[in-house]
């Protein structure tokens, strides 16, 4: 395992040993532990079924939560309401059912942003000025949009709020290859105006060239951990999920997956 960083800046979130699941007593996530910063991309990868997108959905309030901690700005937020972890500041966007396919890209924005009232304006001209492709559409229905274009509404939707963190789960799934890096893109811009970024993504080798940060999770727990240009470098990280070396990636495979 990657030895911690020193110095590094004071965390937006901190998750501290989180134990959660969707049964009592048949816990997910095993004493998992990340970290994220200001302006910061951390992404988690690891195999299907090790607990990866449990995570966020524990912090989120959507998983029930046996132990352990989740700080956010510096207040526990383990177990509060979903509602109020969005009010708190942060912004979620789940792998699916991300957006109201019915409804026009304008009320999808004026939903995200339901709480807000006088500036609800403001942030609806920012977010066109971020995602300019939604505004010349902001009349159709999103059911309408390109598997991208529904990505980059169910982002501007959660950042309606101006939240401080944002969570996101794979959120390339399903898109055509140079749809992938616009929304990476998107992702380290707005890590460089000062939201934090967490990410859980299967397209591991793009997503942690876009990253400051990585984290390899394996059935709950934490395995390999660091910063992202190091671990497009780490052996057992490259045979298990970059897919370099076949004949070693089989093995490594094979004893990161083992039970």
């Amino acid at each position: 395992m990657s030895a911690p960083i020193l110095n590094a800046p004071v965390p937006v979130l901190e998750v501290d040993r989180l134990t959660a699941g969707y049964v009592p007593g048949l816990p997910i996530v095993r004493g998992a532990s990340l970290r994220v910063a200001a302006g910061e991309v951390l992404t988690v990868i690891g195999p299907n079924g090790s607990g990866k997108s449990t995570l966020l959905k524990a912090i989120m309030g959507l998983v029930g939560i046996a132990s352990g901690s989740v700080r956010f700005a510096g207040r526990e937020i383990a177990g509060r309401p979903t509602h109020e972890i969005v009010l708190a500041g942060i912004g979620f966007v789940p792998q699916t059912a991300n957006l109201f396919a019915t409804l026009s890209i304008e009320d999808n924005l004026r939903a995200g942003g339901h709480v807000l009232r006088s500036e609800l304006g403001e942030h609806l001209d920012r977010a066109y000025a971020m995602f300019p492709a939604l505004a010349d559409k902001r009349r159709d229905k999103a059911r309408t949009l390109s598997g991208g274009q529904r990505q980059m509404l169910a982002i501007a939707r959660a950042l309606m709020t101006d939240p401080r963190l944002l969570i996101l789960d794979e959120p390339t799934a399903g898109l055509a290859p140079q749809v992938v890096g616009e929304v990476f893109g998107q992702l380290k811009s707005l890590a460089g105006s000062g939201v934090a970024v967490l990410m859980v993504e299967q397209n591991a080798k793009a997503a942690l060239r876009q990253s400051d940060r990585g984290l390899v999770l394996v059935e709950g727990c934490n395995r390999i951990e660091g910063v992202a240009s190091a671990l497009l470098e780490d052996e057992e990280v490259i045979a298990a999920f970059l897919g370099r070396g076949e004949r070693r990636g089989k093995a490594a495979s094979a004893e990161v997956l083992s039970p």
